[in-house]
């Protein structure tokens, strides 16, 4: 059972009983359970992000590779490749 169930139990067993102590500490525990969930979130979003940045990067460098010192650069006028190995 998640601590958020759990939380909820706690409530709906606290207004059952009327503990308003134990109601009180049900929310709290789903409060709790709801922030930990958010900071998650965070931290999958933010590495998600780093991944992407990253791919991006070795994206680049891959294409300055292929374009060679150059950087792919074509005759204007016949728009052949001057590149190396023309």
């Amino acid at each position: 059972m998640s601590d958020k169930a759990k939380g909820k139990a706690k409530e709906a067993l606290g207004a059952l009983t009327g503990d308003e102590s134990q109601k009180e500490e049900g929310r709290a525990q789903q409060r709790k359970a709801e922030a930990e969930k958010e900071t998650a979130q965070r931290e999958r979003t933010r590495r998600a992000k780093d991944e992407a940045r990253e791919a991006e990067r070795e994206r680049d460098r891959q294409k300055g590779k292929d374009e060679g010192l150059l950087g792919g650069i074509t005759d204007s006028l016949s728009g052949r490749d001057r590149g190396p190995g023309s």
